[in-house]
Formats: C-alpha cells, sequence, structure tokens
C-alpha cells in the first residue's frame, strides 16, 4: 500500500484527502515511478475545482520527479516517431504530463511521458521546473519565437512561470515588462531580469506599457491571469500584436468580442497549452532539452515554498490567495 491525495468530487481544497492506495504493476508501455518531488501548478487547482471537469474518483497532479521501480511489458519498445522510450529501473525521471496523479508517493505513468534528469539537476528541482520550465519554452519559443531587442509584457511575472520566463527573455536579449501584485514581488521578479515592473493594483498597466514603450506597444503578451488582466492585455499590443492567454488565476476570460481584435489593431489572440506543444515524445525531449540548456546557461529556478504532499490542500489555498512566489514543491 502506498498514499496518494484522491478527490471524490471536484470543489474547493477541502475535496482532498491523504489516503492509501493500491498501485498495480505498471502496464505495457508504463513505468512505476517512486516520486522524490512533486510540483505544484495551477492547472492542479482547475482540476480540483472542476473548472477543468475530470472523471471521478481520481488523482491529482500533473508533474513529479523521482525514480523508476519497475517497468512494464514492451517498455523498451514504446515508438515514440523515430525514437524508443529508453529507460530503466534506477533511472531518475520526470514528467509533466497527463493523466493527474502526481499527488502520490508511487504512481504508473506511460514510459515514452517520461525524460531522464541531467546529473546536474536535483530532485527537488526537477519536480520545480518541467510544467513550469517548458510552459516558458512554448511560449516563447514556439508559440511567439521573441527575438532580440524585442520589448514583451509577461503578467504575474514574479510566479512560477514568471520568474523563469523573465530569466529566460533576458538570456535572449529581449526587454521585459512584468506585472506584479507587490513590492515584494516586484523586487523579486527584478532580480530575476524583469527591466519594467508594474504593480497591477496600484498602477493602469496599459499606460505603463504605452510609456515604456512611446506608445508603440508590444509585440506580444503573455497572461496567465485572466479575468483581472483582460481587455487592458489588448491595449498593450502594438498593431497585429499576439495576445497569449495561458491560465485564468483570476476567473476565466468572459464575454470575449473578436471584432475588438480587428478594432485595436488587426490582433491575434491564442490559448495554447503545454500538452498539444509536447503532445510527441519527439516534441517532449525537444521542450525539455531546451530547457535544460536554458539552466545550464544560468537560468535559475526558484523554489520558494516547500510543503509536505499531504499538507496539499494547504497549498492550494495559498497558490489561490496569491501567497506564494516562484515554484512551490510537495514532499511525498
Amino acid at each position: 500500500m502506498t498514499h496518494a491525495i484522491v478527490i471524490q468530487e471536484q470543489g474547493g481544497p477541502e475535496v482532498m484527502r491523504w489516503q492509501k492506495v493500491d498501485v498495480a504493476a505498471p502496464g505495457p508501455g508504463q513505468v512505476s515511478v517512486r516520486h522524490k518531488a512533486v510540483g505544484l501548478n495551477y492547472i492542479d487547482c482547475y482540476h480540483r475545482s472542476g473548472l477543468y471537469p475530470l472523471e471521478l474518483p481520481t488523482g491529482i497532479g500533473m508533474e513529479g520527479a523521482g525514480i523508476i521501480e519497475a517497468v512494464g511489458d514492451k517498455v523498451a519498445n514504446v515508438a515514440a516517431g523515430d525514437k524508443v522510450a529508453n529507460v530503466a529501473v534506477g533511472d531518475r525521471v520526470a514528467y509533466a504530463s497527463g493523466p493527474p496523479g502526481s499527488y502520490a508517493e508511487l504512481r504508473n505513468i506511460a514510459a515514452d511521458r517520461v525524460v531522464p534528469i541531467p546529473d546536474s539537476i536535483d530532485d527537488e528541482t526537477a519536480a520545480a521546473m518541467m510544467l513550469q520550465g517548458m510552459t516558458t519554452q512554448y511560449l516563447i519559443r514556439s508559440t511567439y519565437r521573441v527575438k532580440a531587442g524585442e520589448t514583451v509584457l509577461f503578467h504575474a511575472a514574479a510566479g512560477g512561470v514568471g520568474l523563469i520566463a523573465c530569466q529566460w527573455l533576458k538570456q535572449l536579449g529581449a526587454t521585459v515588462i512584468g506585472t506584479v501584485g507587490s513590492p515584494e514581488k516586484a523586487a523579486l521578479a527584478k532580480a530575476h531580469g524583469c527591466d519594467h515592473t508594474i504593480l497591477y493594483g496600484e498602477e493602469n498597466f496599459v499606460d505603463r506599457v504605452r510609456d515604456i514603450t512611446g506608445g508603440k506597444g508590444v509585440p506580444v503578451a503573455y497572461d496567465s491571469v485572466g479575468k483581472d488582466t483582460y481587455p487592458g492585455t489588448l491595449d498593450c499590443l502594438a498593431p497585429r500584436g499576439l495576445f497569449v492567454s495561458f491560465g485564468n488565476a483570476s476567473g476565466p476570460i468572459e464575454n470575449f468580442d473578436p471584432g475588438a481584435l480587428a478594432a485595436k489593431g488587426s490582433l491575434y489572440f491564442t490559448r495554447p497549452t503545454l500538452m498539444t506543444y509536447t503532445a510527441t515524445h519527439d516534441d517532449l525531449l525537444a521542450s525539455a532539452n531546451e530547457l535544460f540548456e536554458a539552466v545550464a546557461k544560468g537560468v535559475k529556478i526558484q523554489i520558494n515554498q516547500r510543503y509536505a504532499l499531504k499538507d496539499a490542500a494547504q497549498a492550494h489555498r495559498d497558490l489561490e490567495a496569491r501567497k506564494t512566489t516562484g515554484s512551490t514543491i510537495l514532499c511525498p
């Protein structure tokens, strides 16, 4: 027997229960991972609350790092394009993938969804970096390929994705405008490469962005906040600029008006997901390897909160109350 967080219904943090569970031997194409650390992400709150419905009862959590304890049949033959999921018992691996279930001491997951952890990266850092780091990778290298000399807007710049993005964008030679919720978060974002911070609770971020850019606006804006920053973010964009909506921390965007995109300068709007950008094993490895390379070049993964895995409910409360900064891990 092992322990895991299980939900029987969707709702507030109180629906999460720490209980004993049976974990079967890994099936064909699967591996069993004994977690050393588990990542906390906002998508976990969406799964728990019902914003993203799940089939119940279910585990929860999308990210973890640990050691392979067992492998199922055909693991050596799990085809992924022209690659093979080459993993074995004893390997250190990490993942950021469905189905939910990482809030557990031990779990089974498809072998082609895990990636080897470089020796230079410890287990806690790996658990804290995969989902947020690969999200950053697809946002700034694929959804919109940021170039040196460009100025970009990144909401929630002191969050887990935000701190990674600020550093990585500076590596690329971009100028970063970041919105934050407090002076403390502004200082944290600046320490990680954010050039201009805006306290969106006290300042008009549209006016500040226009002032910083000399009235031109930015070619791309990354928004994980949602309701509270829309539609102002549209007014921060240059003509033909791209609004990248990748989260709803303040609630989902409502009453979206496509006509506003035309009126405000033939703008583009996209709602990408990590799961689409890492759907194939080749894409997953490419994303993870580019992330590992960025970390090797100096991007720091800031783990600012640690909770016992059994206390996941409190971690969710703090995350939703915007009490956290950087990355958070749950410790089995």
